[in-house]
């Protein structure tokens, strides 16, 4: 009786207000705090590298489009392939908020479908890009961004569990969420154990970087400020540390997580592995190799 009365009935209107007859929904609306919060934490970043405004200011516009086109077509090519690509009205729908009705006409749905590990392809890449037009170290620019990346997956799954999306399986464990526009089964609210492990993760990348600039400061105390700004933006830590501890820390949670999780897709029934795991082991190895052995620690 008591797992009962504790189990928590969850069923959110997923809008939050109407702006000139256009839904806003906390899913977008969480997306971009979480895109906010990033960005006052990289520019932040920036100042205490004395990296100038001229190349922070075009890194927002490469990471805003290389996010979510990287989790739209993530989650439209590793997960409903069939459907996307099955025709011209779905492959517009790829690319486009809106969904076609079988009358012929349209309404607006927003990006129903978002994938984190497409998001972190398409954020690399536009990084690449990024770092083609300033000419600033391609790792230097991951492990800068690294720092921040936790806080805005914690807002992203919060926007899932908004939506009543990406659920849990069914548990008896009496913190368990009803998703009522599902089903009546008691269920792991997975999202919010992502969201909470994430931002645990956000304030340890923090503490980390703080603790890395200040002794940053200590060991380049009488040097040049040209040679200063020869050093990896992770000094002193290994160039890298900070991309593959962020990688390693999320995707394996997010590995062990998805046992807890039900099926997204039909064809990932009866898989010992679902693609969520499938596809979060590269990151991991991605990540050890980046912590533990991309380049050297440069020596004062």
């Amino acid at each position: 009786m008591q797992d009962i009365l504790l189990t928590i009935n969850w069923n959110p209107d997923p809008t939050l207000f109407h702006l000139f007859g256009f839904p806003i929904l906390y899913y977008s609306l969480l997306w971009v705090v979480g895109i906010a919060c990033s960005y006052f934490i990289v520019r932040r970043e920036y100042r205490d590298l004395k990296i100038g405004d001229d190349k922070f200011d075009p890194l927002f516009f490469y990471c805003f489009i290389g996010i979510l086109v990287g989790c739209r077509l993530g989650h439209c090519l590793f997960y409903q392939p069939e459907y996307y690509l099955s025709g011209v009205k779905p492959f517009i729908e790829m690319f486009l908020p809106i969904k076609f009705l079988p009358d012929g006409d349209w309404k607006w749905t927003g990006y129903e479908g978002l994938a984190s590990h497409g998001g972190t392809l398409g954020l690399i890449i536009a990084l690449w890009l990024y770092c083609r037009r300033t000419k600033m170290h391609f790792m230097d620019v991951l492990d800068i961004i690294a720092v921040a990346t936790p806080i805005c997956a914690c807002c992203i799954r919060l926007a899932n569990l908004m939506n009543s999306e990406i659920i849990g399986n069914p548990t008896t464990v009496p913190w368990a969420f009803v998703f009522e526009r599902v089903d009546p089964l008691p269920r792991h609210p997975a999202q919010l154990y992502e969201a909470i492990a994430y931002f645990i993760f956000c304030l340890g990348m923090l503490y980390l970087y703080r603790r890395g600039l200040q002794k940053r400061k200590e060991e380049t105390i009488g040097m040049k400020k040209e040679e200063v700004a020869t050093l990896p933006a992770a000094f002193p830590h290994r160039r890298g540390f900070y991309f593959g501890l962020c990688l390693t820390e999320i995707f394996i949670f997010r590995f062990f997580v998805e046992f807890l999780k039900a099926d997204q897709v039909a064809f990932e029934q009866g898989m010992t592995l679902n693609m969520g795991q499938w596809l979060s082991i590269p990151f991991v190895i991605i990540g050890v190799y980046c912590m533990y052995f991309y380049g050297k620690r440069q020596k004062v």
